[in-house]
This record gives C-alpha cells, structure tokens and sequence, in this order.
C-alpha cells in the first residue's frame, strides 16, 4: 500500500508540475509538512521528492527548502551542445574566432596539399602521434613552462578525449576522484559514464579550499585530483603559486594523481608555472587547441609521466585509434611557425573586451571572473531562480548556462554562467543588456 501510494503522489505531483498548476519557483511543503498533508511517512516524503528531482521537475536548496523547476529549460541544457536557432544568441558554450582565421586555414590546406609527405597523412598513424608533431607540441608545451620532450606527449582528439584517456588508463569504477565544488561538466558527464564517485572540495576566491581537500585524502582513498589551476571554469580563478606547491604536497603525501586540465590556461598572462612543471612524475597535463585556435580544430594534447604513457596510448587505441593526421599536420605547422602563438595573444585582448564590457554591462550585479576570461559566472539576487531566468531569456532568444551542469554538490547555487565568446561585440552588448534587465525583474518576480 505505501509503494502504491509513493507512485500515485509522485505521479500527482509531477502532473501538477508538467501543466503548470505548480508554476515555476514555487516552493513546496518541507518533508515534513508533506508527510503530514498526505498522511504518510516522512521517509516516503523524502523518496517522493528524491523522485521528482530525479525526473528534472524539482531542484533542492540547502536551507531553503525543494522548489519547483522551470521545465521549460531542456533536459542537459549547458551540458548537451545543443542546436541553436539563428535568432538566438548562445551565451552557453564559447566559440572564440578571429577575423583571418578562415584564410589561415586556406593557406595551411595549400601548403598541405603540396607538401611532399601528402600520401601518408591518408594511413594510419602511431597511436599517440607522430614523433616529429609529438616535438611539435613539446616544444609548445616549453613555452609554457613545462620542460618535457615527445616520448611524454600524446596527441589526442581535443582536450574532452585527453580527459577521457586519461580516466580510462588511470582509474576504475568506485575510484574517489577529488573535484571543485563547481567544476567543468565535460568532467562530471566523463566521471559518470564511468562511474567515478566525486568528492566536491569547497571553493575560496582563487582556488579549492586545501585544508578541506586535506582532510577529505585523510580520510577517503583520493587516487586523483582534478584541478585546473589556470583559468578555472567557471570561476575563472588563477591559483596562487604557494596554494599550487601545497596541492602537490597533499597529492605526494596521499598519493593522489593530478590531473591537470589547461583547456583555457592560454588566456592568463604570466601565470604561475603549471602544477605539471613542478611535479611531472605525479601529474597528467590536458590541454588542446580548441579553444585557442579554433573549436572544429580538434586536437589536443598529453603530457604524461613516462609511466603512465602506455596505458594511456591503449586507451586511445581503443577509443579513435589515433587523431587525424591532416589536422594535426596542420596545427603542428601553426605551432611551430608561431601561428597558434600570435592567435593566443589575439585571443586574450578579444577576451579583455569582452569581459570589460560584460563588467560595464552588468554593473552593480555579483560578477566572478578573470579579466582576460571568455565567461563570467553571475551570482543572481536574492529571490531570483537560475531555471526561471534560464527559461526567460530563452523567449528573449538567449541561451544561458545554471549552475546545475557544473555543480558536484547537493546543493546548487542560484547562478548563472555567461560564454561570451559566441557572437560580436555589438550583438554582445545588448544582449547582456537584456540579461541584466531579466535578472533584476527575476529578483522581484
């Protein structure tokens, strides 16, 4: 009778919810108060909002309380690259080009197409790379602070299967991988296919809370930590150098991997040298040039301790088998003749403006970012809802990110995350212009 009457409430609520009789932000009773309006127990409460927050239709606040969701949001909205209309402005995912870069790209297929090795770009390739594109990316990675050579590197199909591999090789279902209380979502989707169980570490304003990341290895077995200490996603954080030489002291001491993500470490002028510089031996460096070149360029990079380049060469064997070599020859060329240097330094000026007029037109509002960051996460006012706002500025023809798809905790923040890299500088500005206005009306709706 109790299963019965479980099914028949969660089936009534989620109805109610699904045609709007439970509109959106509404706040339902505590568990509590359900037990006692419904007549059951407070357990069964529980597992009836359990429910309806698994189906998407509810979302739980520490201290607050269990609220009804806008449903008009998508299902993996910020998460799933989803298909955007034209009318729409996608503020959810960063798609950084320059003027020229399409030239740049004809030049280099010429120059391909009459280079002398042109017939074996079309057989199979090593596993991780050529040699001479693996010296490439060394010498690229030097630049960068990290004194490697090509048996260390392995080249892979964007930074996401970098991850991947690197998951793969290292660690196993039930492993306990430490992560930032709001982390990049590729890692949670990646964490979750292959069931990883992730310990969120509270976060400070430039980097991860490390007494709790201490207390958290002295007591659970932390096989890795992932961090990305340059350029955080989505707070946009640059940890110091001495929070850098404690994490790795807590990851020797515990015997923890790192596993360092560098996807957007390009956008920070004069960072501290990456974790992968100090501590080679424990750490695995990703990176790419997707967003640094160009999104559809799906090339990334490795760099490994010589131990752990094996495993994670089969790794890519078993996934893509290796990366194409046509544009790796092509990234390779734009590495070595200074290209992807030259587009980096662009980048970070088109990010600059982007940010100051993000700063400009969201004035007065909570903002979280790097000067020179192609996002910013705005905290929204009290009483505003992020799955509410979401599902205004989708009428308004803007796509913007919740807190939900880069949140490891219980409890999300009512926040919302900004890619401002997707549209012109024009379009740009009244577009934040319309998120401010929607934010503040939120806030007294």
């Amino acid at each position: 009778m109790a299963a019965s009457r479980y099914k028949t409430l969660v089936d009534a609520l989620a109805s109610d919810i699904r045609t709007g009789r439970l509109a959106a932000g509404v706040r339902l009773p505590t568990h509590r108060g359900l037990a006692a309006r419904e007549g059951i127990a407070v357990v069964t409460a529980t597992r009836v909002y359990a429910q309806l927050e698994a189906m998407g239709l509810v979302s739980r606040e520490q201290g607050r309380g269990t609220f009804v969701r806008d449903i008009a949001v998508p299902a993996g909205h910020g998460i799933d690259q989803q298909v955007v209309a034209t009318d729409v402005v996608d503020l959810t995912f960063n798609f950084p080009s320059l003027p020229g870069q399409a030239d740049l790209l004809r030049q280099a297929l010429r120059e391909v197409a009459t280079s002398g090795d042109l017939d074996s770009l079309l057989r199979y390739q090593p596993h991780r790379g050529r040699l001479q594109d693996r010296a490439s990316i060394a010498r690229h990675l030097r630049r960068r602070g990290i004194t490697t050579d090509a048996d260390r590197i392995l080249i892979v199909n964007g930074a996401q299967q970098g991850l991947a591999i690197t998951v793969m090789a290292a660690l196993k279902a039930g492993d306990v991988v430490a992560v930032d209380a709001l982390t990049y979502p590729g890692f949670k989707v990646l964490a979750h296919a292959l069931q990883l169980g992730l310990e969120p570490i509270p976060t400070t304003t430039d980097g991860p809370n490390l007494d709790a990341l201490e207390k958290l290895c002295a007591t659970r077995p932390v096989r890795a930590i992932y961090t990305m200490p340059t350029l955080h996603n989505p707070l946009g954080w640059v940890m110091p150098s001495r929070d850098r030489t404690r994490l790795i002291k807590i990851a020797r001491q515990y015997g923890s991997l790192i596993i360092e993500d560098a996807a957007y470490a390009y956008l920070a002028e004069d960072p501290p040298p990456p974790l992968a510089a100090t501590a080679p031996d424990i750490t695995v460096y990703v990176s790419g040039l997707s967003k640094s070149v160009a999104t559809g360029l799906r090339v990334g990079f490795v760099a490994a301790p010589p131990s752990a380049v094996p495993s994670l060469e089969r790794a890519i064997r078993v996934t893509t088998w290796n990366t194409p070599a046509l544009t790796t020859a092509i990234a390779c060329r734009w590495l070595d003749d200074g290209t992807v240097d030259r587009l980096e330094a662009q980048k970070r000026e088109d990010a600059k403006a982007r940010q100051s007029l993000a700063r400009q037109e969201l004035a007065g509002l909570p903002l979280i970012g790097h000067p020179s960051s192609y996002f910013t996460w705005l905290t929204l006012p009290d009483g505003a809802r992020a799955d509410r706002l979401t599902a205004t500025l989708a009428r308004r023809h803007i796509s913007v990110t919740t807190a939900e798809p880069f949140t490891t905790t219980t409890h999300t923040p009512q926040a919302i995350r900004l890619a401002l890299a997707s549209t012109d500088l024009d379009r740009l500005q009244s577009t934040l212009h319309t998120v401010r206005q929607a934010a503040v009306e939120d806030a007294y709706t």
